[in-house]
């Protein structure tokens, strides 16, 4: 019996961490916080790990001594009809010996500037980049050739992991099985993303459901359009907005609640991941 618990335990080990803040990297806050200490603690808790992150320009390569990964490298990806290098880079929280990959692109990232500005509202350009940071990470995953059972993805940035994840299944079967949990905090943004975002999603292979969806986007809407394609919620934020919290539950989403003791917290993730997955993934 206890060959078998490890042996499952085993088949649904490979989280894919994608955080839209991680400290050392950026500025403490909720996201950036568990984007540090959650998958450190999944990780020391026997599963195999990945984590992936934006390059901003305010994270110094010099500083948290970043270093370019040519073998993943090097691959252009269309957005908006127009080729944009994609750029892998990583760094290292030695503490935690945890290493985290940065998808970097000169236009988007490296002098890309603030996503939102002073005032909370989004800045020009912004969709595109949301479109070729959560399509890179995907194709930086898969030329790992390292399969997630579960990818566990928090902050707006990283929204478009659900659509993306749908895209690619449609070509490619890498990612088939993979089931997704979005975290809900209390980030948010200003504005709305216009229809110019529809059209460049169209572009990469949305389909009429997938517009009716990711349609007249506030911050509001676009956190609604992510959860209906979510496995799972978890709550992470005693402020996350109570009508997300509302709208999961009403859609039958399996919801973690919050808990404000870490480590229990942290434990009951855990074991959230396991729920999600089930036993049926092969290794």
């Amino acid at each position: 019996m206890q060959g078998v618990i490890i042996r499952l335990f085993m088949e649904n080990g490979r989280i894919l961490f994608v955080s839209q803040e991680i400290t050392p990297f950026t500025p403490e806050s909720e996201n950036a916080l568990m984007g540090r200490h959650l998958p450190a603690f999944i990780q020391e808790h026997g599963r195999e790990i990945r984590v992936f992150m934006p390059r901003f320009s305010y994270v110094s390569e010099r500083r948290n001594q970043l270093h370019e990964v040519i073998r993943l490298s090097g691959m252009n990806l269309i957005v908006n009809n127009c080729d944009h290098q994609m750029i892998i880079k990583v760094g290292s929280i030695s503490a935690v010996r945890m290493q985290v990959y940065f998808i970097d692109n000169e236009e988007y990232f490296s002098k890309g500037g603030p996503l939102t500005d002073e005032s909370g509202a989004l800045t020009p350009g912004c969709d595109e980049r949301l479109l070729f940071f959560s399509h890179s990470t995907l194709e930086a995953v898969r030329k790992l050739a390292w399969q997630p059972h579960l990818i566990h993805f928090s902050g707006w940035f990283t929204s478009m992991i659900p659509f993306y994840l749908r895209r690619i299944n449609k070509e490619n079967a890498f990612f088939s099985g993979t089931k997704t949990v979005l975290s809900l905090t209390a980030d948010s943004f200003k504005g709305r993303f216009g229809e110019e975002l529809e059209h460049k999603m169209k572009s990469d292979g949305a389909t009429a459901k997938d517009l009716r969806i990711f349609h007249d986007l506030d911050y509001t809407n676009l956190m609604k359009a992510v959860i209906l394609y979510a496995h799972g919620v978890v709550i992470a934020s005693p402020n996350a907005d109570p009508e997300l919290v509302r709208f999961a539950m009403e859609n039958k989403k399996n919801v973690l609640p919050y808990n404000d003791d870490q480590q229990v917290f942290y434990e009951q993730i855990n074991r959230f991941y396991d729920s999600i997955i089930g036993s049926n993934i092969n290794n």
